[in-house]
């Protein structure tokens, strides 16, 4: 193994699916939360870290972009992976015998439409993958789990249906991030930037501050704002690019974005997952 990759969740979590298909060379290396995923690479425990940012059926992952600025990490790559739903249960058993199911809260709804048709309740857990290792502890009658296939496997249940999310398009976007930087050109596609800014007190400034990327022909393609420190008046913002801070466009607006901010922060420069545009 070339080393380990921390992630948060039990293993068979989908956070683990993304390690194996992004990072196969590397150990997982399972946290029970954000900030222990950000610990373990900063101690040296683990190497890489997998972080989720954003999901195409619910919006980005709650406290994620305020841990990012103040982990100390870098982003050097993103993975896009597709969440496919699978609902679980012990070994020998049916489909018309679960009654219950339990998984972390985002999966519920994603699924609502098939537990609806089969007259299943859903319920709510604190991680899909942990349910599934705690229903292979204690058997629970008629209760099954949604989580992904590896965490059957991983847990010894036995994958009851496959693909129950509503939408096809379901899909995780993760960053892979590490203690360095790596500012070099990678990949057999176009580069992507990510910052962090915060602008001045000055009328219309947030405004001023983008108009460097228009009058430069340089994609933004998220720009989200926040609250810092539960500040009603501080606000940072969050963004990607396409490009590489050498490109001429990109420097040029990132030069111009600077006379408006009172902080500007490159949290990476990675390579586009050839997913972003799929």
């Amino acid at each position: 193994m070339a080393g380990k990759i921390a992630f948060q969740g039990d293993l068979g979590a989908y956070s683990h699916e993304a390690c194996l298909a992004a990072r196969p060379d590397h150990e997982p290396l399972p946290c029970a939360t954000f900030e222990d995923v950000i610990a373990a690479v900063k101690s040296g425990e683990a190497d890489l870290a997998m972080l989720p940012v954003e999901n195409s059926t619910y919006g980005r992952v709650a406290d994620i972009h305020r841990l990012l600025p103040e982990s100390g990490l870098h982003i050097l790559d993103e993975a896009f992976v597709r969440v496919r739903i699978a609902l679980m249960s012990v070994p020998g058993r049916k489909l018309e015998d679960i009654r219950d199911v339990r998984a972390h809260l985002v999966l519920l709804p994603q699924s609502a439409a098939f537990l609806r048709a089969h007259g299943i309740r859903g319920h709510a857990a604190a991680d899909s993958a942990g349910a599934a290792a705690d229903l292979a502890a204690h058997q629970t009658e008629g209760e099954g789990v949604l989580a992904s296939a590896l965490a059957a496997e991983i847990h010894g249940l036995e994958v009851l249906a496959r693909d129950i999310e509503d939408h096809g398009h379901n899909t995780t976007r993760f960053l892979i991030m590490g203690r360095d930087i790596d500012l070099t050109r990678r990949g057999p596609g176009k580069m992507m930037t990510t910052f962090v800014f915060e602008v001045r007190n000055i009328p219309a400034a947030l405004y001023k501050a983008m108009g460097g990327f228009a009058t430069n022909g340089v994609n933004m393609t998220k720009l989200e704002s926040y609250m810092i420190d539960g500040n009603f008046t501080a606000t940072r913002f969050y963004s990607d690019v396409e490009g590489h801070p050498d490109d001429p466009g990109l420097k040029l607006a990132l030069e111009e974005l600077g006379y408006f901010t009172t902080n500007l922060d490159i949290l990476g420069v990675y390579p586009a997952d050839p997913r972003r545009n799929g």
